[in-house]
């Protein structure tokens, strides 16, 4: 199948409410360019420098999100024209976002990245840190910031109970953030191979790549 048709078939099956980024990280700009005239308009990338060489050939109205991990020197890359930052991951990454947000003069929005998976190799806070930095008054400080949301990837598993288990943990540790940071809206969790699971467990945002693009380059 086709980019064209593999996007159509998985947007018609995703609910209304639920939005799509397809990840396009070592994806050609031919191949985005089929993703995109077939209406998609948001992609992810994991690579500031990757994504800084597509945005500037790419068609304008592209959003584009960055899903990998980020290195606070790299920031300043992407400050100009990123749309939403998936993989906050400290205090000290949004303290960053907000100098260049200042630089830029332009609020960038992130999502929180929340560690609830068994492998030491993901990122994100845990659920004391979050709650620590939601009362205290650290984010509101930070004014060219804007917390929409959280994020979380679940364990690398065949286990699709250990899955659901880690989304719903992270439902639930959402729904209790909305009281303390009520601009929460985003919930971004689920990818091709647990995208359904995590729309079941209360998803909002699900990161897709290899069905839509195919095995990665």
């Amino acid at each position: 199948m086709s980019i064209a048709e593999n996007l159509l078939k998985i947007k018609s099956a995703l609910p209304e409410h639920v939005s799509l980024v397809a990840v396009s990280k070592t994806k050609s700009a031919e191949d985005i360019l089929q993703a995109y005239s077939s209406g998609q308009r948001v992609f992810g990338e994991n690579r500031v420098q990757e994504m800084v060489e597509k945005h500037e050939i790419l068609p304008g109205d592209i959003e584009w999100h960055m899903i990998g991990h980020v290195q606070r020197n790299k920031v300043k890359y992407m400050a100009p024209f990123v749309s939403l930052i998936h993989g906050v991951d400290s205090l000290r990454l949004l303290k960053e976002i907000n100098k260049q947000g200042q630089i830029y003069g332009r609020k960038l929005a992130c999502l929180l990245q929340v560690h609830i998976a068994e492998e030491s190799s993901k990122f994100g806070f845990d659920e004391e840190e979050l709650q620590t930095l939601a009362s205290s008054a650290e984010l509101e400080k930070l004014e060219y910031v804007k917390v929409l949301g959280l994020m979380g990837m679940a364990t690398f598993t065949s286990d699709m109970e250990q899955v659901r288990r880690e989304f719903k943990g992270l439902k639930t540790l959402f729904n209790k953030l909305q009281n303390s940071i009520p601009e929460l809206k985003i919930l971004s969790m689920g990818m091709s191979g647990d995208y359904k699971i995590a729309i079941e467990e209360g998803s909002n945002m699900v990161r897709i790549g290899s069905s839509i693009f195919g095995a990665r380059n």
